[in-house]
């Protein structure tokens, strides 16, 4: 197998409309737009965009957050929190500089891992 590229990543959570609001208001994210889908889109970057997934429409539950950052790239990470911050976003302290990016850690309404990243090594 040859993978291609990642295309969507899915994102559990509780209540729709709450997580709708938190990707498309507060952190920006343009919604894709194809209704008959069901559960709302939206473009990260280039290639890959990221799913709401309400899991009692697919048959399952909420079993808990994703734990496990999914790394959101901005042009400046201490510029994007501070943005996030004046709209009521929680981080878990400071910026870090981990000598090849800079990362700020937060969580979505469900408690779902995000994390704003920019690497600036080679």
């Amino acid at each position: 197998m040859i993978a291609e590229r990642t295309d969507f990543i899915s994102v559990p959570v509780t209540d729709v409309e709450r997580a709708k609001q938190f990707y498309g208001e507060t952190l920006g994210l343009p919604e894709i737009e194809h209704p008959e889908q069901g559960f709302p889109e939206y473009q990260l970057g280039e290639n890959v965009s990221l799913y709401l997934l309400d899991m009692e429409k697919v048959g399952s539950s909420f079993t808990g957050p994703h734990t496990a950052s999914i790394a959101i790239r901005v042009a400046d990470v201490h510029e994007a929190q501070a943005e996030l911050e004046a709209k009521g976003v929680e981080f878990r302290g400071e910026p870090m500089d981990t000598t090849v990016c800079h990362m700020a850690f937060f969580t979505d309404p469900d408690g779902n891992a995000l994390m704003l990243h920019r690497r600036y090594a080679p």
